[in-house]
Order: C-alpha cells, then sequence, then structure tokens
C-alpha cells in the first residue's frame, strides 16, 4: 500500500479546491439546472390543464431530472467540504472508521474520499418490489407465450402476432426463423397453424353430408407429405 507524499497531498487538496470551485461556477451559470425559476416561467401554457397532458408529462419528467442532477451535485460539494475540512484537522488520508490510511491511488481516483475501501457505505440495489405487484397483473393477464399452462386466452403475444402482420423493420435476414427467405416468413409466428390445430385439417374436405371426403392439393398438403406423415396410396384407394 503507497501513502500520499507531502507533495501528493497538495496535488489533491488543489484538485478539491478547482472540483468546488467548478461545480459551483455551473450551478451558477446554468441556474441550479433551472430550479432557480418557477415551473411556469419556462413555458408559455397559461396552466397546468390544457389540452396536452403529454406535454405537461414532458415539462414534469425534465423537472425531476433537473431535481436529481441538482441533488448530485450538491452532495459532490458536500463531500469536498467534509474532505477540505479534515485537511484542516489534518485527519485527511486516514479512514474516519477504522482511523486506518487511505491508498494513495484510491485518494488519486477519488480525492474527496474519506472511508477506505472496506468501511465505505455500499450502495447495493434492492431487489424489493412494491407488494402491489402481488395482486396487479400484466397487461392482457399472463403476456409471456402462454408461460403458464392451462391458459389460452389472448394476450400480448397475440396482440403483438397480429399487429405483427402489417409489416415491421425486420427484414428476412435479421428474422428469428432460420427458414425465412422471404417477407411473407419473418414473423415471429408465421409458421402458426393459422384457422386450424393439425395440417390435415387445412386439405382434408367434405361434401355438406360429410360423407365424401376430398384432398386439397394446397401447400400444407404438400408439406404434410414431404414430412412423411401422410400415405400417398391411403388417397389413392379413397
Amino acid at each position: 500500500m503507497r501513502l500520499p507524499t507531502m507533495e501528493q497531498l497538495s496535488e489533491l487538496h488543489a484538485r478539491l479546491i478547482l472540483d468546488k470551485q467548478d461545480i459551483e461556477q455551473r450551478l451558477d451559470h446554468n441556474g441550479h439546472y433551472g430550479l432557480d425559476t418557477g415551473w411556469k416561467s419556462n413555458n408559455s401554457d397559461l396552466t397546468t390543464i390544457d389540452n396536452h397532458p403529454a406535454d405537461a408529462g414532458t415539462d414534469m419528467f425534465e423537472r425531476s431530472k433537473d431535481i436529481a442532477l441538482l441533488e448530485q451535485e450538491e452532495l459532490h460539494l458536500n463531500r469536498i467540504d467534509a474532505a477540505l475540512e479534515a485537511f484542516q484537522n489534518g485527519t485527511y488520508g486516514s479512514c474516519i472508521v477504522c482511523k486506518e490510511p487511505i491508498p494513495y491511488e484510491r485518494l488519486a481516483a477519488i480525492p474527496d474520499c474519506l472511508y477506505c475501501l472496506d468501511h465505505a457505505p455500499r450502495q447495493e440495489l434492492t431487489y424489493n418490489r412494491p407488494i402491489e405487484e402481488e395482486t396487479i397483473q400484466l397487461p392482457y393477464g399472463y403476456s409471456s407465450e402462454k408461460a403458464y399452462t392451462g391458459w389460452a386466452g389472448f394476450d400480448g403475444e397475440d396482440a403483438w402476432q397480429i399487429v405483427e402482420q402489417w409489416g415491421s423493420s425486420d427484414s428476412p435476414a435479421m428474422s428469428g426463423n432460420p427458414e425465412a427467405t422471404d417477407y411473407a416468413h419473418i414473423g415471429s409466428a408465421s409458421e402458426e397453424n393459422d384457422g386450424f390445430v393439425e395440417q390435415l385439417e387445412s386439405f382434408v374436405a367434405t361434401d355438406i353430408t360429410g360423407r365424401h371426403v376430398s384432398i386439397i392439393h394446397n401447400s400444407q398438403y404438400k408439406r404434410y407429405m414431404e414430412s412423411e406423415e401422410g400415405d400417398h396410396h391411403l388417397e389413392q384407394d379413397s
């Protein structure tokens, strides 16, 4: 572990002062991310309740983003002030928890650092989800390609397949279907049977009485025979 020399400490102190001045100048020039003025001063609407709620939503999103950016800058300033105060107290370069020296490499990367690596506050993402998600279902109920067995209703997958038939920006080269050679077969469910379950239901026909059976030699019939599911001799005998 390499400890900082007096010259390196002097350089770190100068960096902290420059960083503090830079942040304060930026906040002054941009009006604290526009928060020095009211929300109504930044738009020409006479009221927030107008005929364009999407515009108000956009303004609200931008306002929230400015608040988050300002909070980050203020947090950075507080950390710099705490580091400069540690310089005045003669404790800079030592962990405020265990009092052990902080390596120079860590101080050079984070000049406002006051903790060693072992005692640095952890910023871990939480995986806790809102309690409401236990009762609120996704749109269309289950929308993950019939992930739940026994449920065969109209879901998000079915909705996308219908919309996808009208075209998308995909091409046969980008299709997930390895057999796609033209735009008619690039859909995510282009090979699914449409209007029937088994292939033979699409080419076996009967008359109105249901007694006389005939075979329609369509593409499904050809595919059925090529897959060796059918027997040509049975057709000739019928």
